[in-house]
């Protein structure tokens, strides 16, 4: 039996093209980033990046929404925006929190 054309090839395929590209990035910035000072000016520069890239995200998923969310209203997405970012303020800059939050205001407007 091979590897290829086997019912395990599209999670070879899923690794060998989404998780390890990611991952060699995550590793090399890690070792790089070990000894770095977090207040340094390249360290900001890549918070403020990664920062950027996610509110654009948000924006573009909120504004142009494809598949299933585009069927919610824009209130509706409008109304977990908001509450994702009231939420991600009162957990102490949270993300995960600011996500969950805004994840509940979005399936209950879609149920």
């Amino acid at each position: 039996m091979t590897l290829i054309g086997s019912d395990l090839t599209p999670y070879l395929a899923l690794l060998l093209v989404g998780v390890l590209p990611s991952e060699m990035w995550r590793w090399l910035g890690l070792v790089v980033g070990r000894g770095m000072d977090e207040n340094s000016e390249l360290l900001v520069w890549v918070r403020a990046v990664a920062t950027a890239t996610l509110a654009a995200v948000v924006a573009k998923l909120a504004f142009f929404p494809a598949g299933a969310l585009a069927g919610l209203p824009l209130g509706w997405r409008m109304a977990a925006l908001a509450v994702g970012i009231a939420a991600y303020a009162a957990g102490r800059r949270s993300v995960l929190l600011g996500v969950l939050a805004s994840e509940v205001v979005v399936v209950s407007g879609a149920w």
